[in-house]
């Protein structure tokens, strides 16, 4: 029994309380049937990880690599699925961690910058996915639609227990490094310095980031992982006046969305993942228009002489 399945059996007790006084009509079996549990956990698994990890990526400004090694690990999914792997995420999570890797020693070494080399392994990897699977003759079967736009229905009870055994590395992790990491962040000079190991805490949160990504390609699909990822983090900017309040807004703001697109899309008939995103997009632009008008109505009106 992994942690994943663990984690389920000690909470299902909890949602299947609740279930009861869950609104609409097939959204309740989220919290009753053991196939939509795991849905339901795994999303919650990675979209608090995903908030912490984004609201980092954001104010060292790239949100973009989140979108990179989830193409990447798309390219992994695709020669996974053609070798006949029983769990494609392995693959995925070897070449996310390989490509991340590589990403963080060029931006390093000064040999690219980081958009040049986030982009060479997006599209090279999303080229590399699809060819395998063009020569291993299934093309774009509904399997690998899942991978793409997001199918919970994919996460069986190994893939929960590797999403939840990479979510609460990843938290041990970042609370580890959590001074240094800010640190490093916000002024990689000064850290270095003070003789803060700035490069390995750098190499550590790459590889951090790319095997959450990789935790989240069942959830929101490899095309939407910024959905998650950056989305939550961006619309806790606009609230937050302080990076501790970043942290727990990009929380709100991301299972709110998991929540809310998790009931429209089992009560709509609409893809999970894509919701999701759509959700987490509406909620960015509600607390984007009310920060402009609540600015516009508090702001003192200049006086022209």
């Amino acid at each position: 029994m992994g942690l994943g399945v663990l984690l389920l059996d000690l909470i299902s007790p909890f949602m299947e309380a609740v279930a009861p006084v869950i609104p609409g009509e097939i959204f309740p079996y989220f919290f009753t049937m053991e196939l939509f549990q795991r849905a339901l956990l795994a999303a919650a698994l990675v979209t608090i990880v995903a908030g912490i990890l984004g609201t980092y990526l954001l104010i060292q400004h790239l949100a973009l690599i989140g979108d990179g090694l989830a193409h990447v690990s798309f390219g992994g999914v695709a020669v996974g699925i053609v070798l006949g792997a029983t769990s494609p995420l392995w693959y995925a999570l070897v070449f996310s961690i390989t490509a991340a890797i590589l990403i963080h020693e060029m931006q390093s070494r000064e040999m690219l910058t980081g958009d040049a080399s986030i982009a060479i392994f997006l599209t090279g990897m999303l080229a590399l996915g699809l060819v395998f699977l063009r020569l291993g003759g299934g093309g774009i079967t509904p399997d690998i639609e899942g991978y793409l736009f997001g199918n919970l229905l994919l996460i069986d009870e190994s893939s929960l227990d590797m999403i939840t055994t990479i979510c609460i590395l990843s938290i041990i992790v970042i609370s580890f490094l959590r001074t240094s990491l800010l640190a490093v962040t916000i002024d990689p000079v000064a850290a270095r310095i003070q003789g803060l190991p700035v490069r390995s805490i750098g190499l550590l949160f790459s590889i951090t980031t790319a095997a959450v990504v990789v935790s989240m390609v069942q959830v929101v699909g490899t095309l939407l992982v910024t959905a998650l990822l950056v989305t939550p983090a961006a619309t806790a900017q606009l609230v937050g006046r302080s990076f501790r309040q970043c942290l727990i807004w990009s929380q709100v703001f991301g299972l709110s969305s998991v929540l809310l697109g998790l009931y429209l899309s089992s009560e709509l008939d609409t893809g999970s993942g894509a919701m999701i995103a759509l959700v987490a997009a509406a909620i960015f632009a509600v607390v984007a228009i009310s920060q402009v008008i609540i600015r516009g109505i508090l702001q003192p009106t200049d006086n022209l002489n």
